[in-house]
């Protein structure tokens, strides 16, 4: 038995050993926050100094304020044709969320719905806004309903678009499960090939043929901007807690916005959405994935701007 252990030890050893020395050859680097700059900026693009950290902002348009908030790994980029629209009758606000894109990670390391939900809270405060329409997609329609749900008189139509919070999807996605598995994720901090995020978004993408070189180069730059590979881990590894139960005393007019063919988040959390909170209406759009707004925006942005115009 002793002899077996040691065999056991010996070749998880080697193949440790040999994980180490294939990845020192192929280690992707960090990329400085200034380089990044210099291609994930524009005009629009401003930097708040909030809780330890320079967020990455856009405030374009003039009107009824809408703000955005995309989902995990994901960026304010994810937003841009429908700011092209809306920015002509809105004031569109959108951020880089704390772990992601050029803001990169929280300086307390914490990734916690409650974390979130205070984050905009003051992110809010700070632009002097009162009352706006909220738009929040897979993570950012958790956050959304969360901070619906705390500050109800802010918010004068919410729209969830492929929100989380619900538990029992079909299955985790893989990028999840890498980023939980100890020794694995230490790897993957340092060794994160192109291929990791293509095969990312075609499962977030229903259409392949719309997962572009553009669009891989746009998420792989800004996973590796610097500690957003740990921060990922870290989000990941936060505990889920199921508090749905919220769902029910939201009064806030609310569209929920599915793609047919989510592969990440089933359709079925749709219509859990729609039966638990007392004003929520819900659009399905065929033919597309996890981001409706990204994948086909001319389309999911038809039933969002039916919506806000209502009333």
């Amino acid at each position: 038995m002793a002899l077996k252990k040691t065999k056991t030890r010996l070749l998880l050893s080697l193949v440790l050993l040999g994980i180490f020395i294939f990845g020192v050859f192929l280690v992707n680097k960090d990329i400085p926050l200034e380089q990044l700059k210099v291609k994930y900026t524009n005009s629009s693009s401003k930097f708040m100094s909030l809780h330890g950290m320079q967020v990455h902002y856009r405030d374009e348009g003039k009107g009824t304020p809408i703000v955005l908030l995309h989902g995990t790994g994901s960026s304010l980029h994810t937003w841009d044709a429908w700011t092209n629209e809306l920015s002509k009758k809105y004031r569109v606000i959108r951020m880089d969320l704390p772990g992601f894109g050029l803001t990169g990670p929280n300086s307390q390391g914490e990734y916690s719905i409650n974390t979130y939900t205070n984050f905009v809270k003051d992110f809010i405060y700070e632009l002097q806004i009162d009352n706006f329409y909220l738009v929040g997609n897979s993570l950012g329609g958790n956050i959304a309903w969360n901070f619906t749900s705390a500050y109800p008189t802010k918010i004068k139509k919410l729209i969830l678009i492929d929100a989380s919070g619900y538990p029992g999807r079909k299955e985790t996605p893989w990028v999840f499960k890498l980023a939980r598995t100890p020794v694995i994720n230490s790897i993957v901090r340092y060794v994160t090939p192109k291929t990791i995020v293509r095969k990312n978004l075609e499962q977030v993408y229903f259409d392949d043929s719309k997962v572009t070189s553009i669009l891989i180069e746009r998420y792989y730059e800004l996973t590796l901007r610097e500690d957003n590979r740990q921060a990922f881990i870290d989000r990941a590894k936060t505990s889920f807690i199921n508090n749905t139960d919220k769902l029910k005393n939201i009064q806030t007019k609310t569209l929920v916005l599915w793609g047919n063919e989510d592969y990440w988040i089933p359709k079925t959390h749709a219509y859990s959405f729609v039966n638990d909170m007392p004003n929520a209406e819900l659009f399905i759009i065929n033919n597309v994935g996890h981001v409706p707004m990204e994948e086909n925006p001319d389309e999911s942005l038809k039933p969002l701007l039916r919506f806000l115009q209502k009333d």
